[in-house]
């Protein structure tokens, strides 16, 4: 939940009014029942003295039902994001009632049936003649709708961002790692590296045990890389049978252990498919980027070396200068 405060010093000041259903003026409730939006009112025990229509259809609690109970009183038990409870702790409209600030906040109540429902609330002091606050009054709002979109938002951007066979990062995504990298690496100094990793005889997987046995080598292939490399270095699947790593913070000794490193462990993986024992291996390239060089110009020198390791027999590494 993100709780904000408003400036300055506003206030609900509603003259004569007794906190309490009889003392709430005809027009005051005809105006409130009239609303989409739920509103109560309590006093400074947090008790509820009024209960409007749409709090009713919000949360599916009658005004009889709620009425001269305490609103934390194992009822609405607003909680945040996260699934803490606020009622006792973190609560805006205690918070308003203690200092007289008026908040918003996004919480999620629960409903009389049980389930959670997200909502928007707004919360104000409520001051007798003398400016002394008596209670206050929250306004809250269904934002089911608005929750929904949010997460379909968060859904696409990490479909924008992943590769869907593997759950890597995919080519987009890591491409902008690489340009922020580079920034890095042209501002400060920052050492990084790529690597060009592509599957020997993939092809040869695909005509022989078909495509569902190819994508079973590419996933086994993809979870033994992510548990070869650091938690520093970002994998992504580059495209078809090839992957990409960016490696941060390495000299080329390092970039080379982990290339090895990487080739030994797909290695001594395997899948089956048709009752048979499917290995793999794959050929590395790999280079350091250089300040002052675009970072395809590394990418190209790995790939240059990846195709070296295939034409001299694959199943091995090449990492920055020792094919040139």
């Amino acid at each position: 939940m993100s709780t904000s405060e408003s400036s300055g010093d506003p206030q609900v000041c509603l003259t004569g009014l007794t906190l309490g259903p009889e003392g709430t003026s005809s027009l005051q409730s005809q105006i409130c029942d009239n609303l989409f939006d739920g509103v109560y009112y309590v006093d400074r025990e947090r008790r509820i003295a009024y209960w409007n229509r749409g709090a009713e259809e919000l949360t599916g609690y009658t005004s009889q039902e709620v009425i001269g109970s305490r609103c934390y009183d194992n009822l609405l038990s607003h909680v945040n994001e996260a699934g803490c409870e606020l009622c006792h702790g973190g609560c805006p409209l205690a918070a308003t009632i203690n200092d007289g600030k008026r908040r918003d906040a996004e919480v999620y109540l629960r409903h009389k049936s049980g389930h959670r429902v997200p909502v928007s609330v707004r919360v104000a002091p409520i001051k007798d003649n003398d400016g002394a606050i008596i209670g206050a009054v929250e306004v809250f709002s269904d934002i089911t709708s608005k929750k929904t979109v949010e997460r379909r938002a968060l859904d696409l951007e990490t479909e924008a961002y992943l590769d869907p066979l593997t759950g890597l990062s995919n080519r987009r995504h890591i491409t902008m790692a690489v340009t922020h990298v580079m920034q890095e690496l042209d501002e400060f100094g920052t050492r990084a590296g790529l690597l060009v990793i592509d599957v020997d005889h993939f092809k040869e997987v695909n005509d022989r045990f078909g495509h569902s046995a190819g994508d079973r080598v590419l996933t086994t292939v993809a979870e033994t890389l992510a548990h070869a490399l650091r938690p520093q270095d970002l994998l992504g699947r580059w495209g078809g049978d090839e992957f990409l790593v960016l490696a941060r913070g390495v000299d080329i000794e390092t970039l080379k252990k982990l290339a090895q490193r990487c080739c030994k462990l797909i290695e001594v993986s395997a899948v089956e498919a048709g009752g048979e024992r499917i290995g793999a291996t794959v050929s590395i390239g790999g280079a350091l980027l250089e300040r002052g060089k675009p970072a395809q110009w590394t990418f190209d020198r790995a790939d240059r070396f990846l195709y070296t390791c295939k034409a001299s027999g694959r199943n091995q590494c090449i990492i920055g200068d020792s094919a040139e």
